[in-house]
């Protein structure tokens, strides 16, 4: 890999809400997002969600004020903007040392792409997917 491709993986990926009140920055490379097709992440996002799982120490948030959390079941909370209201987190914050970042949520270019569909037994009966991915029922 040319020294100029290595860099932009490498760089700070930014990101933020609509509204611009939430911004974040991850510093790193960004590890290959998943697809989750189960009900709360469609209810929350409209469709399926993407996401991405980010060490909490290469994750920056600014604007944290105005993330609104909601504690979707006993192990997992929600983050949206409390302005505008987009989806930008998930979190499970006494299980992991991670938090998933939605792909949508990113300004820039990532350089990654979905790895895996997860909780496809939940999926809606409006779509198929036919990427030919790894699928798993949950």
């Amino acid at each position: 890999m040319t020294e100029a491709k290595t860099a932009a993986k490498t760089e700070a990926k930014k990101g933020s809400c609509n509204c611009g009140r939430v911004s974040f920055e991850v510093t790193g490379e960004l590890k290959a997002p998943d697809a989750c097709h189960c009900v709360q992440c469609r209810k929350q996002s409209g469709h399926y969600l993407v996401s991405t799982n980010v060490p909490r120490a290469a994750l920056t948030v600014h604007g944290a004020e105005h993330i609104t959390w909601y504690q979707s079941s006993a192990k997992v909370r929600r983050g949206f903007c409390s302005v505008c209201g987009c989806a930008l987190f998930w979190d499970p914050p006494a299980t992991h040392d991670w938090t998933g970042v939605a792909m949508g949520a990113f300004d820039s270019p990532t350089g990654t792409h979905i790895e895996i569909h997860i909780f496809v037994a939940e999926k809606g009966d409006y779509y198929e997917i036919t990427d030919g991915l790894p699928q798993n029922a949950h």
